[in-house]
């Protein structure tokens, strides 16, 4: 079972794989899912959400 995050910065504190993967991601995708970051509680949601934006289908 995933382990699941109180937020996004929770998931980058405790998780470095998250937090290697969020700090390749660009500058535009970072504050995208920073504005969203409280309902970012799984390393999938974060991963998911990166693909989305870079495709530009959000």
């Amino acid at each position: 079972m995933m382990r699941k995050y109180e937020n996004l910065s929770d998931l980058l504190q405790q998780n470095p794989a998250a937090k290697k993967f969020f700090d390749t991601l660009p500058e535009y995708v970072r504050e995208s899912i920073e504005e969203r970051g409280n309902n970012i509680r799984y390393d999938r949601d974060l991963r998911g959400y990166a693909e989305k934006l870079l495709r530009g289908d959000d």
